[in-house]
């Protein structure tokens, strides 16, 4: 051998989990490895990245950074890189030299099969991403009850039964079952009780490798009385006993001695995946609107878990935009591929808008579809494309859990698909004669966001109408009356206005006061002229134009957070019932503390509206 790769083969040979290969792999590895050297301060990876290989640092060492934030510093004998080689996606990190560095290099493909071969070695290096993604959520996020391995239990991770069979199963039909439900392990169960684990890697070394006949049955190559973890313990216990045991695989069993189902070492990975970034990820890869929509019925789960991390309403609800934003895109450029096929190209230039809650990406879990299309000058409305493309991707939300819009607001109504010059006009006559269903219409306009496709067919419309809409004093007026009567359930005396009847009876409709600060910060933005969609940033845009104060501004957001977080946790508790959302807080199941601040969030809208009836001229 090299003297150089000899060098190389000693170094790794000391260094987990190198050091736990048979020697004539450590022989070999060297040769399939580069060198690469980085001076201090330079860039190794960009987050974002494609990377197609591991990195080993020889000597020196680099910082690895999360949105600018340090998650962890690796010197000599340490690796980076895992997020990309061990799931095959963008890198989710930067990487800088921190001084000067020689690195060694193994390429995607025999990091793969270096990792196939020695499950020590996937194991070493999925563990560590892992770590390093716990660190990055610790310090973006700050959650008050840790990382999800922390809170995590068995039982919340299982999301399909396991594999099973009985001892005189042959090996032919546990290797037949296991390929069907695409699982790498199969568990043994007889009269009720596990006996064995069969695993891929014993079908590789216990039967093709040593040549057994696939008729003899699975109890000649299970694993007799595997390990085994209580479906009740955390994922943090479990993560512990797989990284200490070296296994994969562990069955989990209920207090009763009864199998429940399999944890593998991917579940421990993809439990910190469930973020929004991972997801996302996901959906762009899909093929197919079944993918999707899989993925989609996700988008809940990771809601609920940011509210029991306590992250703030303002950021959950861009979360959860951000999320049904690339499920809706994927739709879209899925139904465009599928319509060029059937159809042929676009017949014109389009962009796809979003609108309401989601345009101001303050989504909560109860939400239904708003959208529209804006379609070029030269576009032909009637051309069936444009119904076909609103149609699929409709049904496609739809069968993601968005339920149609039941007033209509949607692309898949021609009043809400248009070219942008009739958009344009529509508007202008709404501004003319602001009865009371052009007075929303307007409303919903202008919380309109382009989504994908030509976008700046909708940046050319707003620019064009929100000045108009500014010096419509007839329309501004219009919009500050009907902001002043969406009023928060609260009656006079500070008490709240509960439902008297129905199927919410003795309940608070929270959304009442959150649509009321929604439509007092639209009205406010257009008088100070500002383009802004988060309702936060129009009451920011009003202050510093002096149309309201900055105390005004500060209780009204303030006030606005409180009720759209109670909203929030209220939610995710009815989904972890198995409840369909709603915006109906019982104050019975709300705290002491919860009832006074939400009393004075109401107050302080209520002060807002009369504030604002003062200045508006009464209509109608």
């Amino acid at each position: 051998m090299e003297v150089e790769l000899a060098e190389v083969r000693d170094f790794l040979a000391a260094h987990a989990p190198f050091d736990s290969l048979p020697g004539e792999v450590l022989d070999d590895l060297p040769r399939r490895c580069t060198l690469r050297y980085a001076r201090r301060g330079s860039e190794i990876l960009r987050a974002g990245s494609m990377n197609d290989r591991l990195f080993v640092v020889r000597s020196g060492a680099v910082d690895i950074t999360d949105d600018g934030q340090v998650v962890d510093r690796v010197g000599a004998g340490g690796s980076f890189g895992m997020s990309a080689v061990v799931e095959h996606v963008p890198t989710r990190y930067a990487v800088t030299a921190r001084e000067d560095t020689l690195l060694i290099t193994l390429p995607q493909a025999a990091f793969d099969e270096l990792s196939a071969a020695h499950p020590v070695v996937a194991l070493h290096f999925a563990a560590t991403h892992h770590e390093r993604i716990k660190a990055a959520i610790g310090q973006l996020h700050q959650a008050r009850r840790g990382s999800a391995v922390l809170r995590t239990t068995v039982r919340d991770m299982l999301r399909r039964q396991p594999v099973t069979a009985g001892p005189g199963a042959t090996v032919r039909e546990a290797a037949q079952a296991m390929t069907d439900a695409g699982f790498s392990a199969l568990l043994v169960v007889e009269e009720g009780r596990l006996v064995g684990i069969v695993t891929d890697r014993d079908l590789r070394r216990r039967v093709v490798a040593a040549g057994l006949d696939p008729s003899r049955p699975v109890r000649d190559i299970m694993t007799e009385g595997p390990v085994t973890v209580s479906a009740d313990a955390l994922a943090l216990e479990v993560m512990l006993e797989m990284t200490g045991r070296n296994l994969h695989h562990l069955p989990v069993l209920e207090v009763d001695g009864s199998v429940l189902g399999l944890v593998t070492t991917t579940d421990l990975v993809r439990l910190e995946q469930a973020s929004p970034v991972y997801l996302v990820t996901d959906l762009a890869r899909q093929q197919d609107v079944a993918g999707v929509v899989r993925l989609a019925r996700e988008v809940p789960a990771v809601v609920t878990q940011l509210v029991a991390e306590d992250a703030t309403a303002a950021d959950i609800g861009r979360v959860t935009s951000a999320l049904l934003d690339a499920v809706a895109v994927r739709l879209l450029q899925l139904a465009e591929q599928a319509l060029g096929e059937e159809l042929g190209p676009a017949p014109g230039g389009w962009c796809w808008t979003v609108l309401g809650s989601a345009a101001r990406e303050e989504l909560g879990l109860s939400g239904d579809q708003d959208h529209a299309l804006v379609l070029a000058d030269d576009a032909d409305p009637a051309d069936p494309w444009w119904a076909a493309l609103a149609e699929r991707v409709t049904a496609g939300l739809e069968a993601a859990g968005l339920p149609r819009c039941d007033g209509g607001v949607m692309a898949t109504n021609p009043r809400w698909r248009m070219r942008r010059r009739d958009w344009a006009t529509t508007f202008a006559d709404w501004s003319r004669a602001p009865e009371p269903e052009a007075v929303l219409g307007a409303a919903i306009f202008y919380d309109m966001r382009p989504l994908h496709g030509d976008t700046t067919l909708v940046e050319r419309l707003r620019a064009e109408v929100l000045p108009r809409a500014s010096r419509s004093e007839l329309l501004l007026t219009h919009l500050a009356a009907q902001a002043t009567r969406m009023r928060p359930p609260i009656g006079f005396f500070r008490g709240f206005v509960l439902e008297d009847s129905g199927a919410h009876r003795d309940t608070l409709d929270v959304k009442r006061g959150i649509a009321a600060v929604v439509q007092i910060a639209r009205v406010h933005a257009l008088r100070a002229g500002s383009g802004e969609l988060g309702t936060a940033a129009r009451l920011a845009a009003a202050r510093a134009a002096g149309v309201i104060s900055a105390e005004t501004a500060r209780d009204l957001s303030d006030a606005l957070e409180l009720m759209s977080y109670l909203r929030l946790r209220h939610q995710a508790d009815q989904l972890r019932a198995g409840e369909r959302p709603d915006n109906h807080l019982s104050p019975e199941r709300l705290g002491s503390l919860d009832r006074r601040h939400l009393r004075d969030a109401f107050a302080i809208v209520r002060t807002a509206q009369q504030g604002m009836a003062l200045r508006v001229p009464r209509v109608g």
